[in-house]
């Protein structure tokens, strides 16, 4: 008996010794980052931003596998699929960690147990765009048209449960108006209706409105950000304005997780590396090209990012539910 337990002493003390060892020697195999979106998608894009460098200072590849689908949810269903052994990851959008769980049925994870963030990489405001001719031309004098005409405004997203929908919702409720709701399957599909003049608006990602506010067929009247927007500095933001509080505040984001149960310190060295990628500067000027602005910080900071929002737009799915 005595033989027996010393062995087994012997064997736990190996196995706890080698815990900080396979940290220290990580990765020592390629890195799987997997993303909920076809190529050439805007999460696609940023997620192949990162992994080249963050290659180079892991010295390991680090390879993009795309599995698009549930908005995003297949990717993270991937990653999470494989087995946990520090080298599986995902770039994802706000809706799985966010939204998901109240949208998508029979969702296989729960982001609040399933998931260790790692790095919120890059943030997107939205822009509330309108007809050119639209009678008016700042946010307080968008509310003002829809508070004496309730329900005839009409906006477009690209679907129910979309972060343009929730968006419009959101702005409803803290302005005290009552907007028309109509989803479309693109964001090609809501300008090109809002061009025609069939709808009034619609909150949409900069670089889908910009090419009609250059050509004259729409206007912006403000942005969902808290602070001006580098790229659109004479955008006015929404917080403040009419009815609306001063910390309203509406964004997309893109993030770096991890499976939960992933080794604390490679959690850590990969928010790290990211930290120091998100400081290039021509990481940072590629992604505001691209509409988004890079966000670096720590995995606290990350994490109370998607609890503030799980619970803001919960609240908005909550009211969109009640009136259903």
């Amino acid at each position: 008996m005595f033989h027996h337990r010393k062995l087994s002493c012997i064997a736990l003390a190996a196995i706890c010794a080698a815990g900080p060892l396979a940290a220290e020697d990580w990765p020592s195999a390629p890195l799987h980052l997997y993303v909920g979106f076809p190529a050439g998608s805007s999460p696609d894009t940023i997620a192949r931003l990162v992994a080249e460098p963050l290659a180079d200072a892991l010295g390991q590849p680090v390879v993009v596998e795309n599995k698009p689908g549930a908005g995003g949810v297949i990717g993270v269903q991937q990653m999470l699929a494989d087995k946990n052994d520090g080298l599986s990851f995902a770039v994802t959008i706000n809706g799985p960690l966010t939204t998901a769980q109240r949208l998508v049925e029979d969702l296989s994870y729960d982001p609040a147990t399933d998931i260790t963030p790692v790095a919120l990489i890059a943030t997107s405001p939205l822009v509330l765009g309108v007809t050119s001719d639209f009678p008016a031309d700042t946010v307080a004098g968008f509310i003002k048209q829809a508070t004496e005409n309730p329900g005839d405004i009409a906006y477009g997203s690209v679907g129910h449960g979309s972060g343009a929908h929730l968006t419009a919702e959101l702005f409803a409720n803290e302005a005290g108006v009552d907007l028309y709701h109509i989803p479309f399957q693109s964001y090609a599909e809501v300008t090109t209706s809002i061009i025609g003049h069939e709808i009034d608006g619609g909150f949409m990602a900069p670089s889908a409105a910009m090419p009609h506010v250059e050509a004259g067929k729409m206007k912006i009247l403000g942005i969902t950000s808290s602070a001006p927007f580098p790229s659109l500095p004479d955008v006015p933001v929404m917080a403040g304005q009419a009815n609306l509080p001063e910390d309203f505040r509406a964004e997309l984001w893109n993030g770096f997780i991890a499976p939960s149960g992933t080794d604390p310190e490679i959690v850590e060295r990969l928010n790290s590396e990211i930290v120091e990628i998100l400081a290039m500067p021509e990481v940072a000027d590629k992604l505001l090209a691209m509409g988004w602005q890079v966000q670096p910080g720590s995995t606290e900071e990350f994490a109370t990012r998607i609890a503030d929002d799980t619970a803001l737009w919960g609240a908005v799915i909550d009211g969109i539910e009640a009136r259903q």
